[in-house]
């Protein structure tokens, strides 16, 4: 009998617990987020968080999280796990959102794998606009990885364009972020 109580104890504590976490991240305000958690985050709006370095005039280096003006194709209230930061290659300690790491061969060798190509929709996303503003399609740089990686980057020049953060002007129609959802083809 008392077996029976703790398990129905357990049971309505562990629903409660998720009805609470589920209401917290039901609404992701990227400025209340901590360092730890910024990058790769979506607010509850729909945009992107960025995480922002400040350099105070004491010369303290001060770390921010800030909504961006990039918006998510699909996703919103969503901080991503940490599975689909370390499966794609990714550190939540990157500031802003650049298209960079695409000249990095390892990077893209573990952004096109299985566990997160296929596992990390969010992840892809993102990197599929930033891929589509060097004029990439993901799905098909992917493709080519393996025997053709070193050239496939090769090809890759970085623009040197880094998205704005939230003090910026809001970017043109005519940018990255109008490319088409990611198609996620079997390679």
């Amino acid at each position: 009998m008392a077996s029976q109580k703790i398990s129905k104890s357990s049971i309505i504590f562990a629903l409660v617990s998720a009805f609470l976490v589920q209401g917290i991240l039901a609404n992701v305000e990227c400025e209340n987020l901590d360092k730890n958690w910024c990058s790769f985050a979506v607010s509850s709006s729909g945009r992107r968080c960025v995480l922002e370095k400040i350099v105070r005039r004491s010369g303290e280096e001060v770390y921010m999280c800030r909504t961006s003006e990039i918006e998510a194709d699909k996703y919103k209230n969503l901080i991503e796990t940490d599975e689909c930061v370390n499966a794609c290659g990714l550190d939540r300690n990157t500031l802003g959102i650049s298209s960079d790491s695409f000249l990095e061969s390892r990077f893209a060798l573990k952004l096109c794998s299985d566990e997160c190509y296929r596992k990390c929709p969010n992840v892809v996303d993102l990197h599929f606009n930033l891929a589509a503003g060097e004029g990439i399609y993901l799905p098909k740089l992917c493709k080519e990885q393996g025997a053709n990686a070193r050239r496939g980057m090769v090809e890759i020049k970085s623009s040197g364009f880094v998205a704005p953060g939230p003090d910026s002007p809001r970017l043109a129609p005519h940018n990255f972020l109008s490319a088409p959802a990611p198609a996620f083809p079997p390679f």
